[in-house]
């Protein structure tokens, strides 16, 4: 069988090692953490993701294997370490990138495939990635083919999404084809390595601009005193151009950095992208937006308890993934106002909400205690509420649902204040 190397073992090679394992492939998976390594070892991945420790249960020890360093007779090398962004210069770091190309330089042979899989600036792979092969190597076989599976789904979309494929060259192009060929339904060949680049920044920044347009919509509602939702239903209903989001939160560990990728890249030619600056501003000052809304809310009625409901960046497909999530602006906010925060998520581990400034709650008894409740994500669990049953003897004043996902109707009838991005419910 195939033999493939995957050098970092966060979200995008955790879920790929479990798909190559089911297509059949050897897979041998890499990282510099030992607490990484030793959870998937035990058939128990780090991160939630729905299959995937199924299929290290069946397959570590036989197709599956984790460590420290690649074995020497692989026929693909693929590099799947975090490219984050400098906090202060939102520039990308790609030390990782280039480490990652390093070591399998050395441990690997020009026959070996070398797969990018990572998110990266446009022309970074031939910049960064290749001059390491080949100083390693002398000659190499190189392709982009990036990630674009959604949190929640990922062993479907690995299969049932077209991968797209770059190529170094011809021959490292058609070895890219038949690799993913394998795994998935529909490949897509391009042609360059910076194409394929291209199109991972493109997918998340469209979609950080269509969220941003709704949010954009919620921001005008609430300084007009309409509600977003009826205008987004209103604005959708049997309408042929493109359909206009819901507002909410846009965070992640892609939408969150990606178009900084994608404008540093575009800086180096001498142009800015605009739109996508100016989406991605707008998406990250909502939720100290929210926030300030919500304690201006609770200050009305004296209120100082707050329960949050949902700590991880999203909530359907559900995930315990924080990267963007809302509540790391929020909570400056919340502090700032002397506001005391009750947490729970169906997912997140009590030991994080409390590393984000939060005191872990069960959610029965958030609604016992809490003057005040803030619903973050769209969990499935938040929609299934018998919100009319958490707040008969609640001291709750105000529920602030992010998503619109409870019965207003039954709150307002207890005399809650009820509320949303970029709406207030008449009382």
């Amino acid at each position: 069988m195939p033999k493939v190397g995957v050098v970092g073992l966060g979200y995008v090679g955790v879920t790929l090692m479990a798909a190559l394992a089911l297509a059949g492939f050897e897979v041998h998976g890499v990282d510099v953490l030992p607490a990484v390594l030793e959870s998937l070892r035990r058939g128990k991945p780090h991160l939630f993701e729905p299959g995937v420790e199924e299929v290290f249960n069946q397959h570590v020890g036989k197709s599956i294997f984790v460590s420290t360093e690649l074995p020497e007779d692989l026929d693909v090398a693929v590099i799947s370490v975090s490219t984050p962004v400098n906090a202060s210069t939102r520039e990308p770091d790609l030390r990782n990138l280039a480490a990652a190309a390093e070591s399998i330089a050395k441990r690997c042979s020009p026959g070996t495939l070398v797969v990018v899989r990572s998110t990266v600036p446009i022309g970074a792979s031939r910049e960064i990635v290749l001059p390491a092969l080949l100083a390693g190597m002398g000659s190499a076989q190189l392709v982009m083919a990036p990630e674009r599976t959604i949190q929640g789904q990922a062993l479907r979309e690995l299969v049932e999404l077209p991968q797209i494929v770059g190529g170094l060259d011809a021959a490292s192009l058609d070895r890219g084809l038949r690799l993913f060929g394998r795994l998935c339904k529909h490949v897509v060949p391009v042609t360059s390595l910076e194409t394929a680049e291209l199109v991972k920044l493109t997918n998340n920044c469209h979609t950080d601009v269509i969220y941003a347009f709704g949010n954009e919509v919620a921001m005008l509602t609430e300084s007009l005193g309409l509600d977003p939702l009826e205008v987004v239903r209103a604005t959708n209903l049997d309408y042929p151009r493109p359909d206009i989001a819901r507002p909410g939160y846009v965070g992640g560990g892609c939408l969150s950095k990606d178009p900084y990728i994608m404008i540093s890249a575009a800086k180096r030619t001498g142009h800015l992208p605009r739109l996508v600056r100016a989406a991605r501003t707008l998406n990250e000052a909502l939720p100290a937006h929210v926030a300030q809304r919500v304690a201006d809310l609770m200050h009305r009625n004296d209120a100082t308890t707050l329960a949050v409901l949902g700590w991880a960046y999203k909530g359907r497909p559900p995930t315990d993934d924080m990267r963007g999530t809302p509540i790391a602006e929020m909570m400056p906010v919340f502090r700032e106002a002397n506001i005391q925060v009750l947490g729970h998520d169906p997912i997140v581990r009590e030991d994080v909400i409390h590393a984000y400034g939060g005191e872990p709650v069960g959610l029965e008894a958030a609604f016992q205690v809490a003057d005040a409740v803030l619903v973050i994500t769209d969990h499935p669990r938040y929609r299934e509420l018998d919100i009319a049953q958490l707040l008969t003897d609640s001291p709750v004043r105000l529920v602030y649902d992010s998503w619109r996902v409870l019965d207003a109707e039954q709150i307002l009838a207890r005399g809650v204040r009820y509320a949303g991005i970029g709406y207030e419910a008449a009382a």
